[in-house]
């Protein structure tokens, strides 16, 4: 019997230790930290510098004489803080392990789903959180794939016992995958990329055509009855409420893209992928139009460009006067990772890392309409951040000490941690 009861306390023991941290606790106090740099999110720099803030808000930061009665001092002296980063355009929280199928959430059946929510699907015991909260990714849209309307996206916060406490904000946007003149074809069994001419893009077009024209008009019903739940869910990209989220990559079809919104009233048009978004940047600045890039560490799509045109791309557009962001798109593996992408930038056309660091704060913040709350750290907004032994753009100092999500200090034990403790262990023995 008392073998039995140690072997069941023995795997309840190992059970906990393989999950999760829980959720942080809400603020219970002010907290100060001290003697940072504090890399502010617009450009700006604040050496030896404080932030403070109370029930999740900043209520003061500057420099060294910034006053701090009443709050927990926290020393950060010689280390950095910055505004917790965020990344758009991704699937992290809707699917876990790729091979199994039960563990992927990100996309319905059929080609036009503009009702389908993502904020529902979004599982906040996926592993795959805790992992990019230690590289101090504390934001992410989730983001739907799948047809020609996919649905919709919410912006969320890397910490919460579900998705009702998670979100930051619902349904922030409009899914559009834009039938272009070529589709292209990836063949598992020897990594092959095939480009062929779409055959289904008339049919594609005719139908988007179709569904927006019926949106718009009934965008303009203040009381529709029968209320129609798919062209409901359109409503607010008429008003502005919404983005519309159009992924395309080509610099035709990019132009298409946006020529077709346009028409039909759309204020907020985003570009997303926009790997030729280059060859359109004129056309991109002259409409207001962001685009948000992804997978810059690839190659160019075309034999005869120049191979680091993609680590030059955000410099160009933004030489140009377009809003860049950064993203993993669909690799919600990498997506830990969304801050070596500002890195390579700053390395390759763009200014300084200051500037850099704004493609995966203010600029990101902006393009999905939350830059009132977070992105910056700024008196008001929201204490979404994080402590780092060194600079967090380059892989080898970003050493994430502390984080802070809406003021509730995180537990920052993860899988990695984990895996890395168990073998330390293992190889360690003598």
């Amino acid at each position: 019997m008392k073998k039995i009861l140690t072997s069941i306390l023995t795997l309840g023991v190992l059970t906990s230790y393989a999950q999760n941290p829980a959720p942080a606790k809400p603020q219970e106090r002010a907290i100060a930290l001290t003697g940072a740099t504090i890399h502010v999110g617009n450009g700006q720099i604040i050496q030896n510098g404080v932030v403070v803030f109370d029930k999740g808000v900043i209520t003061a930061i500057g420099d060294g004489s910034t006053p701090t009665a009443g709050a927990e001092v926290i020393s950060a002296s010689g280390k950095h803080v910055y505004p917790g980063f965020i990344s758009p355009a991704a699937t992290v929280g809707l699917q876990e392990i790729g091979a199994v199928k039960a563990t992927v959430d990100k996309q319905e059946i059929g080609d036009l789903n503009p009702n389908v929510r993502a904020l529902i699907a979004y599982n906040t015991d996926s592993e795959i959180i805790p992992t990019i909260r230690n590289n101090g990714v504390l934001l992410t849209q989730a983001m739907p794939q799948g047809g020609t309307v996919s649905g919709s996206s919410s912006v969320m916060m890397a910490d919460g016992w579900n998705w009702e406490d998670a979100v930051l904000k619902k349904d922030d946007g409009l899914w559009l995958n834009w039938p272009g003149y070529f589709a292209r074809e990836f063949n598992y069994d020897d990594f092959s990329l095939t480009v062929r001419k779409n055959s289904k893009r008339t049919e594609a077009i005719s139908a988007l055509q179709a569904t927006f024209s019926d949106a718009k008009a009934y965008a303009a019903l203040s009381n529709p009855m029968p209320m129609n739940l798919k062209l409901e869910a359109m409503r607010g990209l008429f008003s502005g409420k919404q983005n519309l989220y159009i992924r395309a990559d080509y610099g035709k079809d990019i132009i298409e893209a946006v020529t077709f919104a346009k028409a039909l009233g759309i204020p907020k048009v985003v570009v997303v992928g926009g790997e030729e978004a280059n060859r359109v940047a004129t056309f991109l600045k002259e409409n207001n139009v962001p685009v948000i890039l992804s997978q810059l560490h690839r190659l160019p799509n075309r034999e005869d460009e120049d191979v680091d045109l993609p680590y030059r791309m955000p410099g160009i557009l933004q030489k140009a006067g377009v809003l860049v962001g950064l993203s993993y798109a669909d690799e919600w593996w990498r997506t830990r990772n969304l801050a070596f992408l500002a890195g390579t930038a700053a390395g390759f056309g763009i200014p300084d890392k200051e500037e850099a660091l704004k493609l995966i704060t203010l600029n990101n913040a902006k393009i999905l309409g939350i830059d009132n709350a977070v992105g910056t750290l700024e008196k008001g907004k929201q204490a979404t951040l994080f402590v780092s032994a060194g600079d967090a753009l380059d892989m080898r100092t970003n050493v994430v000490e502390q984080v802070f999500i809406q003021g509730r200090k995180v537990n920052l034990d993860d899988r990695h941690k984990r895996l890395y403790k168990t073998y330390k262990d293992k190889y360690e023995q003598k």
